[in-house]
């Protein structure tokens, strides 16, 4: 038998036929996979684009329907503050009406939209008027009452009590 000597030709051939296939079989497999992961990261990026297009739709579509729903909660709490107010007036009305002394006459019952209201009347005693005054400020159903003026005209006294 005779001993060859390998040449480097021969060794860059035998290096090529046995494992430069495997290589390239693994170089092949990786590419394989780089191309299903590029493909699959594609078809997520389309389906995300489709879901937030979608999500755009239903927010213009509702925009209307909020719109509509705000415009009708201004206008509940417009008719909530209005029954509120008118509470209040009726209340404050059964309220003077019940404490009024029968001595007392009544020329103006007036109601502001700031909660203020204001009692203008005469009576032929002045003490009549303080009892109410005090009655009214004893009683607390409003915070401020302030006796604006009394004042004598003939043989009656005039007054003006503002509630609030």
């Amino acid at each position: 038998m005779t001993l060859k000597k390998n040449n480097p030709v021969d060794k860059v051939f035998y290096f090529a036929l046995n494992y430069l296939r495997y290589i390239l079989v693994i170089t092949q497999i990786v590419v394989i996979v780089v191309f299903f992961i590029r493909f699959k990261t594609d078809q997520e990026i389309v389906d995300l684009t489709e879901v937030i297009d979608q999500k755009k739709e239903i927010v213009e579509i509702s925009q209307p329907l909020i719109k509509e729903a705000n415009q009708t909660e201004l206008k509940l709490t417009q008719i909530n503050n209005i029954i509120l107010k008118q509470q209040n007036f009726i209340q404050g009305i059964d309220y003077v009406t019940s404490i009024f002394p029968e001595e007392i006459f009544l020329k103006k019952y007036g109601f502001d939209n700031k909660g203020q209201t204001s009692l203008e009347g005469y009576s032929l005693q002045p003490n009549i008027i303080r009892k109410f005054y005090q009655k009214l400020k004893q009683d607390g159903k409003y915070k401020k009452v302030t006796l604006e003026y009394v004042k004598k005209v003939d043989l009656k006294y005039e007054f003006i009590i503002n509630l609030s």
